[in-house]
Parts: structure tokens; sequence; C-alpha cells
């Protein structure tokens, strides 16, 4: 039996959906625990690029099993979405997808309420919502009383439940927004319309996933957004709306921690977070740019422009204790091959004093001025490097030092976006 996780250590964006493609082919089943359309993982095949967003990066494989759990929320016009987008590039979607129908579903009103409640933040700074109701369905989810799960789409109740929550929703938020939004009838006819092309689709994950780990199936967990995004123990409130580092995984799968036999923890080769929020080895400057420029820093989702700095070795270390990681992979190791010097923040220097322990408020993160180690750079393409014998000198020390301060073996390099740049550690020329 074997669950290994693929978790995002940094601030997502870690290239994650192509570490878990590399991994599918020795797995049985992919899960996707937690998030929503929020996500935005990137394959790269030969020359075909797929960008998906609820459906586990694992689809490409016609012979593993995709699942997207309870802990997920679906807007149920972004996966069909999704979906059509598959099968009209001739993926296998139809036997190998299955739906929690204890997923909680996203409407409307949702995605009018992250608009409102984004412009909102205390602080007047921007908490970097992607506008898709991911936040306001979570929400709904914890309170109750106007959550609705797939499952509830195929039950008798169903329509006489949304108008209800529709004329709610109609009486809270309506009065902020013109004209009045949500047309029950309009929207009970929709979601039953997307009810009826995904319930080949629906089941209970649950069952299934505990049933596949007391079969000793080989699973793999994809993680969402990255740790440091976590909703409890992230850099809040700058955060999803769902637990993102290693301690969501039981949680948003069903399946218990007893299960996990590996968490690698993916991060760039330096730092990048979207939206507002601190973030202390930013480089607002020719560096940065550089650094967005060469990575294409701009959102799988929503193509906004990443913020870019160096590698922040102490969030880092944080993340991945607090995930449980055995391994590292680093990523996007070759943007860095034309800089002639590389930083590390190995410390933060807080009122006078340095630390090494990531802070758990926002105002002392903010506070927080980095301390750097200068590394050499190696200036040489390492684009078609495929051993880590073969990459330069520098770049190994480089490698060396992350997995020193952050205390875990790096077993993965990443050096290109094609699957086949990619460099194991375990593996010799």
């Amino acid at each position: 039996m074997s669950v290994t996780c693929v978790i995002g250590l940094q601030w997502g964006d870690e290239a994650k959906g192509k570490l878990v493609d590399l991994l599918t082919d020795d797995h049985e089943i992919v899960v996707r625990y937690q998030g929503g359309s929020n996500a935005g993982h990137t394959v790269v095949t030969g020359s075909q690029t797929y960008k998906l967003s609820l459906i586990p990066s694992g689809i490409l494989s016609p012979r593993v099993q995709c699942v997207v759990t309870g802990g997920v929320v679906i807007n149920p016009a972004s996966i069909l979405q999704e979906i059509d987008g598959l099968v009209a590039r001739g993926i296998k979607v139809s036997d190998n997808l299955m739906l929690s129908d204890r997923a909680h579903v996203i409407f409307p009103w949702h995605v009018t309420e992250d608009g409102i409640l984004d412009k909102s933040c205390s602080s007047g700074e921007n908490i970097g919502t992607t506008m898709r109701g991911i936040g306001p369905c979570y929400r709904d989810k914890v309170a109750r009383s106007f959550a609705v799960r797939l499952g509830d789409l195929y039950r008798s109740d169903f329509k006489e439940k949304l108008r209800y929550i529709a004329e709610a929703k109609n009486a809270t938020i309506g009065p902020l927004i013109t004209p009045q939004p949500f047309n029950s009838t309009e929207i009970v006819a929709e979601y039953i319309g997307y009810a009826q092309r995904l319930k080949p689709y629906v089941g209970d994950t649950t069952a299934y996933l505990l049933d596949a780990v007391e079969s000793d199936k080989r699973i793999l967990m994809e993680g969402a957004q990255g740790a440091l995004l976590d909703i409890d123990h992230g850099t809040f409130p700058f955060v999803t709306s769902s637990n993102s580092s290693g301690v969501g995984v039981s949680s948003g799968s069903g399946i218990p921690g007893q299960w996990i036999t590996k968490v690698i923890g993916v991060v760039k080769a330096y730092s990048t977070r979207v939206g507002g929020g601190p973030f202390p080895t930013e480089q607002e400057n020719e560096v940065g740019q550089h650094i967005r420029d060469r990575g294409n820093e701009y959102g799988t989702v929503t193509r906004r422009p990443r913020r870019c700095g160096w590698f922040d070795a102490v969030a880092v270390r944080y993340t991945a204790r607090l995930s449980g990681v055995n391994a590292l992979a680093v990523m996007l190791l070759d943007v860095l091959s034309e800089l002639p010097e590389l930083q590390i923040c190995t410390a933060y220097e807080i009122d006078g004093q340095r630390v090494t322990q990531f802070p758990s408020h926002v105002d002392d993160l903010r506070r927080a001025k980095p301390v750097f180690e200068t590394v050499p750079g190696w200036q040489r393409d390492i684009t078609k490097v495929r051993t880590m014998q073969d990459l330069p000198a520098e770049a190994r020390k480089y490698l060396d030092r992350l997995s020193e301060l952050i205390g875990r073996p790096v077993e993965v390099v990443s050096v290109g976006p094609d699957r086949e740049q990619t460099i194991f550690a375990e593996r010799k020329a």
C-alpha cells in the first residue's frame, strides 16, 4: 500500500501539476482533496499543454482513476467546461473521473459575494481572491444553513431548497448590487441541467478511497495552492479558504493519516505570490522582473503577474515541518540560470532581533527583514541536463544548501516545463 502526497510549500504555483503527472504512472488513483477552480495546474507533454483546475492532473493517463473529494468545492459550469475541453482533445474522462457527493456546490451568489468581501479587508489590502466564489462557498459550508452538496442536486427537495436560498441571498446581498441578480427559477433550471450531465461521475468517494487503501491501492494525493496559504496555518488573512498544507489531506479526502507513506514538498527555486500580504524576499526591481519574465510568472487561472523574489528558507522549513515532508522537489531551477549571483533568505530580523521561526501573525511577518546569504550563480543553460551529476557545480551547491536549510533531501529537480526536463536524484547517468 502506498499513499503519496504532493504538497506545495510556498504560496502556490510551484509546478505541482508537472510532478503529479510524472508520478501518475506509478499510481492507480490520483486525488484532489481541497480547494476549487482557483487552482491552476499546468502539464506539458511533448507539444501539448494542458491547464487543469478541478480535475486531477492524472486524468492524462487513461488507466488511472481520478477522484475529486468532499473537501473540494465545485462550480458545475467550470468542471463541465474542463471535461468538455479534455474530451475534445481526445482525453478519456467518462470512466476515469469520480466526484464526491459530499463536495459543496458553488452558486452565482458565491461569486457575487466574493467580489463584495474582497473589497472589505480591514487593512484595505486585496487578499488575493480569484473571484470564483471559493471562499463564500466554504463559508456557507461551515455555516451549514445555505450549503448545498453535489449529492443534494439529486434529492426530491432540491428545487425547494434552492429557491429558499436564492430568496435569502437576494434579501441579504441584493441591496448591495443592482439589478437583483438571483432569479431562483432560472438558477434551478440551470443547475438541474448541470446535475443531469454530472450524474455519471457522482459517488461516495470517501467509501471508495477507504476501500482502496485497505486493498493496497497505490494512491497519489494532489494538493492545490500552497502551504503558506493554509486557512489555519498560513499568512492569514492573505490565504485561501481551505487547509492547503499537508494537514488538510486527511480532512479533505477522508483517508486517515496512518495510511500516508510519503509526502513530497514542491518548491520553486525562488519565491512568488499573488495578491496582497507580506512577502519578505520580494524583489521589486530588475531581478524580480527578470524572474517573472524568464519564469513566465503569470497566473494559470487569472493571468495576473506574480510577485517574485528570492528563495525563503525560513518559510519553507516551516511548511515542510507542518506538512510532514519527507523529500523536496525543486522546480524551475533553469529560471535562475542567467543570474551571476543568487540570494537565499536564511533568517529574519524583526524589531532588531534575528529569528529563524516563521511568525504566526501577519503583522510580524510584515516587519520581517530578510537576512540573505549570497551564493554564486551558474550562468549556463541547464534545460538539457538529465542527471544531478551533469548540473553545474554551482547549481548542485545551491540545491545542497536549500536541502541543508530545510532539513529535507532534494529528490526531484525540474529544469524546464516538459516532463522530460526532470531530474530524479536516484537515477544515475
